[in-house]
Parts: C-alpha cells; structure tokens; sequence
C-alpha cells in the first residue's frame, strides 16, 4: 500500500478535475486517460473511474441534502430532482459511468461499477423515504428513483431549467407521462 503525501493528493485533485472539465467537454462516454497527469497519478482506468464514481457521490449526497431541505414534503420528486442536478452539473461524468455499467472494459469494472450502482440505488430509495433496508427491493426503488430522474431530465428538456422550481413546475400526471415515455 502506498502511501499518499498531502501534496500528491492535492496534484491528484487538481488531476480529477481536469479529468472531469475534460469529460464534460468531450461528452463522449470515454474516460480521458490522455490527460496529463492521470498516468502519474492514477492507477488505470479502475482507479480513474473510482474516483470519477466517488466525486459523482459526494456531489449526489450534496444535492440530495439541499433538495431535501427544500422539498421536504414530497421526497421522492426531490430525490430525483437532486439527481437530475447532479446530471446536469457532470454530465461528462454521468456519461462516463452509464457507459462503463453498459459496455465495461473488464469483470472487474463490470463488478465494481454494478456494485457502485446498487448502493446508489439503496441510498436513492433511503433518501426518497421508499425503503430502509439493504434489500434487492430497495434497489429495485432507488432505480425508479433513477429513472424518474432521467424522466424529468428528458420532460424539461427544452424549459427554463435554470429555476430552481422548475421541476416542481410538472403536474404528477405530467411526470408519470415523462416515466413512462422513457
């Protein structure tokens, strides 16, 4: 095991983010190895979309907390609309994991991204208040929590995105129609 000075973990950071300007200008689904510095400073591509999964999380629990504070009656929708935010906000990112628990390089990104998915889900499905276990039934929650976040995604396409309430905006009638399209 190697151990990490303070200094490397900042050229690291400084590494990731340029990663992930770089996935957010391509926003071609490929994880941009050729960056200088991430053959330096990461160990493959496991590892550079591990950090790209982690940066996704934290910004999703973010959003997830915000959401909430301004949603508290109606979790779900505000589970989907941090989501939806998070998206947004990372799209090279977001573009990078769907292709990689698409199309994986290797067994072993196939399990850690499928892996990274299904707590994901859990948490999704905790957050929206629709399950509290650890159970395939959360997951199979925090997916439709996922995919009405996609929904919405596709339903504001084309609307003021910009405000914060926009989402809200979408009767429930409107957003079964958006889920059910996608």
């Amino acid at each position: 095991m190697t151990t990490m000075t303070w200094n490397a973990f900042h050229h690291r950071g400084e590494i990731l983010r340029a990663v992930v300007a770089a996935a957010d200008a391509r926003r071609d689904g490929v994880l941009p190895m050729d960056v200088p510095g991430v053959a330096e400073n990461f160990d493959g591509e496991l590892d550079l979309l591990s950090a790209l999964m982690l940066k996704w999380h934290a910004r999703l629990s973010a959003s997830i907390e915000r959401e909430l504070m301004r949603e508290p009656m109606d979790l779900e929708l505000a589970v989907a609309r941090a989501w939806r935010r998070t998206a947004d906000e990372l799209p090279g990112v977001r573009l990078l994991i769907d292709r990689c628990s698409d199309h994986p390089d290797d067994a072993e990104m196939a399990t850690a991204v499928s892996r990274a998915q299904e707590r994901e889900w859990i948490r999704l499905a905790a957050a929206a208040g629709l399950a509290n276990d650890e159970s395939a039934a959360a997951a199979r929650a925090g997916r439709r929590v996922e995919q009405e976040a996609r929904a919405l995604d596709a339903a504001l396409a084309g609307q003021d995105t910009g405000s914060e309430d926009s989402a809200a905006t979408l009767s429930f009638v409107e957003r079964i129609r958006a889920v059910l399209a996608a």
